[in-house]
């Protein structure tokens, strides 16, 4: 949703102004902060009573909104709530009347996230945890067990039992209390034959299009994730075809065994296809997640849903906004669009069985919280809930730096076009191997040997800098200790372990769960 701060009081009978980029009541019991971006646009409607502010994703030929508020009457104010809940883009409706509660709906095309607490007086609401700090007082048992054992679930809870998660397409309502309201399940598309002649690669080509070509994103200030992937790597070379020598790239150096190979095929990409002249790189040899420089490292208030691999994610961020990037365009999604079903692919339902709930460091409370796990969750949503929680891991770093992220594999036509197609156009991401292969690119490029990942980076990170962080955690306490969700005779026994037997990928790198949860959990109850 379009990010923004508020303040809300219910049953309020003033009037809302606009002024210095806020909408505030006459009375200043309430207000309502838009981050201020060439992608987004706000406006407001009142009918004398009610009241209609609107934040939302700008569309691509069309004159961005006067912000002032405007008098209409029931009729028009009601279609134009009405024309506002089918905006195409993301966006967030927030409706104020007398007499009645305040009402916070989201759209489905998700970009940030939106948290929410209360007190008995007014509903207050941001893009960043940080701001609620002061509502982080206690912790979510259920939440807490759920990314211990890294199976994150979509919903409306948090670490925090008073903050709270405003999911796709969901309503928050507030009158003194705070009720949110999912909706219903969104309907899911099956794979189906494909028809004589049919083209997937122009499908899929046209659907790249349409995603980028649905937003007004400036190619001069616009830059582009390409790591090396098949994901990042459709989208960007895509693009730059479509406008040769204008578009600018940046991304991650992993190490390991596949750093070498990221560098020939990100070399690739970029000299057979018209991009820009810069290219904007982080070494991740340099940056190390839990590096005593990062910011969760050094106490700051960073939401545990924050990007895991934090120092070198927000270096990269930072150098893109540097050089004058206001807009990243990403290849998250990707993945989701062409995974397989467990009923498809032995592979991923061996995968799913890896997330195990029997690890020794598991304390009773969130060990008991497992049982519920699935509680309490979001229904179906059109994006792969997966993917939206991604979302939000990115955007917080990106929007500190001022710039909005795109991520076309979000889009409907894109989610429905992955939906659809036979098993053998998404086994091994066929999809997008043979759309780059379409371009020329040699094998190196779309059949890489070596794996490409950032596991060797958290091995590195957890040895080197993660133990004395544990060693630190047992020895002056922690907030996961003292509620019982980590169990610190088994986090030591697992510590003993890592310095004596060979890294367990699969079972030690989930330790980088427990390091984040820690350490937000200390500095947002501190």
């Amino acid at each position: 949703m379009p990010v923004l701060t508020l303040r809300l009081t219910p049953y309020a009978s003033t009037a809302w102004t606009y002024r210095d980029h806020r909408y505030t009541t006459t009375d200043g019991t309430s207000e309502v902060v838009p981050f201020a971006h060439p992608m987004l646009e706000h406006l407001a409607v009142t009918d004398g009573a009610r009241t209609l502010l609107v934040v939302r994703e700008r569309i691509a030929n069309r004159t961005a909104c006067d912000p002032q508020p405007r008098t209409v009457d029931q009729d028009t104010y009601d279609q134009a709530l009405g024309a506002a809940a089918h905006w195409p883009a993301d966006y967030l409706l927030i409706e104020t009347a007398p007499r009645r509660p305040v009402r916070v709906t989201a759209g489905a095309a998700r970009t940030t996230p939106l948290y929410l607490a209360h007190t008995d007086e007014a509903l207050h609401g941001s893009w960043d945890m940080a701001d609620l700090k002061r509502f982080a007082t206690s912790l979510s048992p259920r939440e807490a067990a759920r990314l211990l054992i890294y199976r994150p679930r979509y919903g409306a809870e948090t670490l925090f039992t008073s903050i709270r998660r405003l999911t796709e397409r969901a309503t928050a309502t507030y009158g003194g209390d705070l009720h949110l309201h999912y909706p219903e399940p969104s309907l899911h598309r099956s794979p189906r034959p494909l028809a004589d002649g049919a083209d997937v690669l122009a499908a899929f080509t046209e659907a790249i299009d349409n995603a980028l070509d649905l937003r007004p994103f400036d190619p001069a200030s616009t830059v582009f994730h390409l790591t090396g992937g098949f994901d990042s790597g459709t989208i960007a070379t895509r693009a730059a075809q479509r406008h040769p020598g204008r578009l600018d790239t940046g991304a991650l150096l992993v190490i390991g065994a596949g750093r070498q190979q990221q560098i020939r095929r990100r070399t690739e990409m970029r000299t057979r296809l018209p991009f820009g002249r810069h290219d904007h790189l982080v070494d991740c040899r340099t940056s190390p997640p839990l590096h005593p420089d990062c910011a969760r490292v050094r106490g700051e208030l960073i939401s545990p849903y924050e990007e895991p691999l934090h120092l070198p994610f927000t270096r990269l961020t930072g150098l893109l906004a540097e050089h004058g990037a206001r807009t990243v365009v990403t290849g998250l999604g990707g993945d989701e669009m062409v995974a397989l079903s467990q009923q498809e692919s032995t592979a991923t339902a061996l995968a799913n069985a890896h997330i195990t709930e029997k690890l020794p460091w598991l304390g009773p409370r969130a060990q008991a919280a497992l049982d519920y796990s699935d509680d309490a969750i979001a229904p179906p949503a059109h994006v792969n809930s997966i993917t939206l929680l991604s979302l939000e891991t990115t955007a917080p770093p990106l929007l500190r730096a001022g710039i909005w992220p795109l991520h076309p594999f979000t889009d409907p036509a894109m989610v429905q076009l992955g939906e659809e197609l036979p098993i053998h156009w998404r086994e091994f991401k066929a999809l997008q191997c043979r759309q780059l292969a379409a371009l020329g690119l040699s094998k190196d490029v779309t059949h890489p040997v070596e794996r490409e990942s950032f596991v060797w980076l958290v091995q590195h990170s957890l040895t080197t800098y993660g133990i004395p962080l544990l060693n630190g955690m047992l020895a002056s306490g922690s907030p996961l200790i003292e509620a019982g969700l980590v169990d610190p005779d088994g986090l030591r026994l697992t510590l003993d372990e890592l310095t004596s037997t060979p890294y367990d990928e699969e079972f030690h790198a989930k330790l980088l769960q427990v390091i984040d949860l820690h350490l937000a959990a200390t500095a947002f109850q501190s």
